[in-house]
């Protein structure tokens, strides 16, 4: 199993069993930067803890908070709103640069599918 697919399986187990997935905003929103292919990626964490390290940590999100979205809310208004803008889901993104794995949303459905 890569790196991506084992940061995948553990961000769907991670919010299955808590029922929330994690978000961060400001007054402008919920941030979707382009990642380094130039693609728009929205991020989320499975985990509070996670996405507090990241907005204590990374100088470009210091303003924002963390809020929390219930899964239900997620896979349907966000997912689907998402697929429909064309923007990717970052998944659990951490370091100092806040990066890590970005899917499209339709795979984030069928990775949620596989594990329930």
């Amino acid at each position: 199993m890569s790196i991506s697919a084992a940061q995948a399986s553990r961000f769907y187990r991670e919010i299955i069993l808590h029922q929330q997935v994690w978000g961060i905003r400001d007054s402008g929103g919920f941030p979707a930067p382009f990642n380094g292919d130039g693609e728009r990626s929205m991020p989320f964490w499975s985990l509070q803890s996670r996405a507090e390290k990241v907005v204590s940590s990374v100088a470009a999100y210091r303003a924002f908070e963390v809020e929390a979205i219930p899964l239900a809310v997620w896979r349907t208004r966000w997912i689907d709103g998402l697929d429909r803008d064309g923007i990717l889901v970052g998944l659990n993104w951490s370091g100092v640069r806040a990066t890590g794995y970005d899917i499209q949303p339709r795979e984030v459905r069928a990775g949620l599918e596989a594990i329930e």
